[in-house]
């Protein structure tokens, strides 16, 4: 991962800000970024259920630092099992989301490295497809397109022309059908401690 976010981090190097692997001191500075960039319901949408008490893919949560070190973009993927082929096995695929810049920092092109990272280190790690739910005109850009995602559904109500999927290697999605379902690692439960 280190040579993708150098090779990353030199590309933008006349920039503001530098790409970055999430560590677990970005989380409360991740979640505020989104509140404030996603509003209040993003908690709501289908892809937060396939989200939800679920860890990231290996590798796979980046963000954005300014200068002086602060989250100022974020973008993770999560594993999934993208509905089943022809013979009916399912078929390992990532959910892309979200993706979230600070509105200070909106046409640096943080977004689109954000972007180039996560698909450079996913295609790194074997990957062989990407899923998401957003803006057809501004992901088509990274390869996104609906035609292979439209025998796939979500758990929850999403619009069909936003449902978006990239190969990372050719067919891998071909006879794809069915529902989007989580298969990642789940969050850790807290021990619990009895009284004495």
């Amino acid at each position: 991962m280190a040579a993708v976010l150098d090779s990353v981090r030199a590309f933008f190097a006349p920039t503001t800000f530098a790409i970055d692997a999430e560590n677990p001191s970005d989380v409360v500075a991740r979640e505020n970024l989104l509140d404030r960039v996603m509003g209040p319901d993003r908690r709501k949408k289908s892809s937060e259920k396939i989200r939800r008490n679920r860890v990231p893919a290996e590798g796979l949560a980046l963000v954005a630092r300014d200068r002086d070190g602060h989250v100022i973009g974020s973008v993770r993927l999560w594993n999934i099992e993208a509905g089943v082929n022809d013979e009916g096995t399912p078929i390992n695929a990532l959910l892309l989301g979200p993706l979230a810049v600070d509105s200070r920092y909106g046409g640096k092109g943080i977004g689109s490295a954000l972007m180039r990272a996560a698909i450079l280190e996913t295609k790194k790690r074997g990957h062989g497809a990407v899923l998401l739910v957003g803006d057809a005109a501004y992901y088509e850009r990274f390869g996104f397109f609906a035609e292979k995602a439209r025998h796939l559904v979500m758990p929850g109500p999403f619009e069909r022309s936003r449902f978006l999927a990239l190969e990372l290697r050719e067919g891998w999605l071909d006879g794809a059908a069915g529902m989007i379902v989580p298969s990642g690692r789940m969050l850790a439960s807290a021990p619990v401690r009895r009284a004495a």
